[in-house]
């Protein structure tokens, strides 16, 4: 059997199975306490998983060695720097692995696209990229319908097939977040593109889907995703003219016309919804955060506070006017590298990235024919969650970090190959193709990881289901102590069964050593009050009335009770947290 006839005798099975690794992920509405999202991750990595075992083989000739080297490179620094924050830092084991190993699952799906990108010629762009583009205007096209429910039907919203919105007059999707609904969309309409362009959709039908897609955009009331996704498209618009012009003017008359929706809505409709609920919107607490992250950067340039350590390090930093919300990310991808991983570092990762980045741009650009349709959305695709990332952290999310890792890859497999790297040595004589060999060309290694990624996929989602019934209160169950011990046998997920016993815990000193695990996931009033206690109990004073002073700058009403002594002229001993702060201690004195 030949290559070509191997790869096309799983066409259909590739097409299955990207659909799944793209619709069902997004869409799965179930979820389970404590993560909204967990479920979903999961399942993605078990779709992606079954997208390497389904692998076709590069060609015997042709195939750019190396191709993802640079992004890999970045990639490789990131995870150097989980294992530091790991290893020589306080990072719990189930903070550390996720990550670490979801760098390592980005890097094989890369090679994936890389590896799709080389498959077909100059004229075969269709079997290349058209079962990612497929499943990702299924998922966009799907999302907006759920968003019109949610928004013009919310009683059809049942919260287990259809999520339901707490944002009113907002969509959220499935996810129940409008700025990873609004990204979703955009990706959506610039994978519709080459679908319409090859013929595979007709033009009328892309037209509405056009429409619609972009609408739902607007009812998400995301001001990243319509003003980022409009930039996009626009600037795709006006610089690729190798694009049919009546695909060109469709997307600026789209995106003009989405643009347009919010004075629409506020002016001429009876009720305001998506974009236009946010008109008196004031200016987001984003820049407070940005403000703090650059003095933490200011105050430990050089080794940063560790990877996966930013919520940790921010909320136990004195900031007088810091933002109230607990965050436990930047908002912003360069600065959350920075502030983590230190400057060089982080520059350097930073600069590899943009590397690829451009490296893409220019292989995409050479790409001709059919194939440079798809290769060139796959870029916009990168570009599209790159400015989502300046504002957001959706690459945090195992469902937008997998497939822009795939089409990252496909943009650096795309192109015309020079003819040096046939020969491996520039400048020698190159070798006929017939008889260059190259290892891996079978794609074993891909399918052989692809299988592992399944396998742990089910069994972390086996894990996670046991470490959620913490969580429940079903009489069925074991006693809660039981439960909670359980899940902090968790390899992944024993952070939340740390915060159950950090928090339940009576008297607080008990659950010390589930406090040094749980405060490293998120801070919050709950878990700095239980933590206060504990140190103070354990006659750690001046550690507790420095965490105390911390909790104080949040003002939050769930601590009223708490400081409630404070303010009782009847209570002459006052408790510790009424002491005042003490002034030789830092946030590295916790860790």
């Amino acid at each position: 059997m030949t290559p070509q006839s191997f790869n096309s005798d799983r066409s259909d099975i590739r097409l299955l199975v990207y659909a799944l690794a793209l619709i069902a992920p997004p869409l799965l509405a179930y979820n389970r306490t404590p993560s909204a999202t967990q479920l979903n991750e999961l399942l993605c990595v078990f779709g992606w998983g079954l997208c390497l075992l389904a692998a076709g083989r590069t060609p015997t000739s042709g195939a750019r060695n190396g191709a993802i080297t640079v992004l890999a490179g970045a990639l490789g620094l990131m995870c150097v720097a989980v294992l530091l924050s790991w290893t020589f830092g306080s990072l719990p084991t189930s903070l550390a692995l996720p990550p670490l190993l979801l760098l390592v699952v980005a890097c094989f799906v890369a090679a994936l696209g890389s590896r799709a990108a080389q498959e077909g010629d100059q004229d075969d762009g269709l079997q290349a990229f058209a079962p990612f583009a497929i499943g990702v205007v299924s998922v966009g096209v799907l999302s907006a319908l759920i968003s019109v429910i949610q928004v013009h039907i919310p009683q059809l919203a049942d919260g287990n097939l259809i999520a339901q919105s707490g944002i009113p007059g907002r969509a959220v999707g499935n996810l129940r977040q409008p700025n990873h609904l609004a990204s979703l969309l955009v990706w959506s309409v610039i994978a519709l593109v080459p679908l319409v362009e090859w013929g595979r959709i007709p033009r009328w039908l892309g037209g509405l889907l056009l429409l619609f897609i972009m609408y739902a955009v607007f009812l998400s009331g995301s001001r990243t995703g319509l003003w980022g996704g409009a930039a996009v498209l626009v600037l795709w618009a006006a610089v690729d003219r190798r694009l049919s012009v009546s695909t060109r003017i469709a997307l600026v008359v789209a995106v003009a016309l989405a643009l347009v929706m919010p004075w629409i809505s506020s002016h001429l409709t009876h009720a305001s919804v998506g974009t236009a609920t946010r008109a008196a919107d004031g200016d987001s607490s984003h820049f407070a955060i940005w403000k703090n992250a650059l003095e933490m950067v200011r105050q430990q340039p050089w080794q940063g506070v560790g990877w996966g350590e930013f919520n940790f390090a921010w909320t136990l930093t004195p900031f007088p006017h810091r933002p109230t919300a607990f965050f436990d990310h930047t908002h912003d991808l360069p600065l959350q590298l920075i502030v983590e991983l230190g400057i060089p570092l982080a520059l350097l990762v930073l600069g590899l990235l943009v590397w690829a980045l451009a490296q893409g741009l220019v292989r995409v650009w050479k790409t001709e024919g059919e194939a440079g349709h798809g290769a060139r959305a796959a870029w916009m695709m990168v570009l599209m969650i790159g400015i989502h990332s300046l504002d957001e952290y959706p690459l945090w999310y195992a469902y937008f970090l997998l497939p822009a890792a795939w089409a990252g890859g496909f943009t650096l497999g795309s192109g015309p190959v020079p003819v040096e790297t046939l020969s491996g040595v520039v400048g020698s004589p190159p070798v006929e193709p017939g008889k260059l060999i190259r290892l891996g060309s079978e794609g074993a290694a891909l399918r052989w990881f692809g299988g592992a990624m399944v396998v742990v996929a089910i069994a972390a989602t086996w894990d996670y289901w046991r470490v959620s019934t913490i969580f429940l209160d079903d009489p069925g169950l074991a006693p809660l102590k039981e439960r909670i011990q359980a899940g902090q046998t968790s390899p992944f997920f024993a952070h939340h069964a740390d915060y159950a016993d950090a928090t339940t815990a009576d008297p607080p000193s008990q659950a010390l050593g589930a406090l040094e695990h749980a405060t490293h996931s998120l801070l919050d009033s709950r878990l700095m009050m239980a933590w206060a206690s504990a140190l103070s109990e354990s006659g750690q004073t001046d550690r507790a009335r420095y965490l105390v002073a911390r909790l104080k700058e949040f003002d939050k009403t769930d601590t009223e009770e708490f400081f409630a002594p404070c303010a009782d002229a009847t209570i002459t001993a006052k408790p510790f947290q009424c002491d005042p702060e003490p002034t030789n201690l830092s946030w590295r004195d916790f860790r």
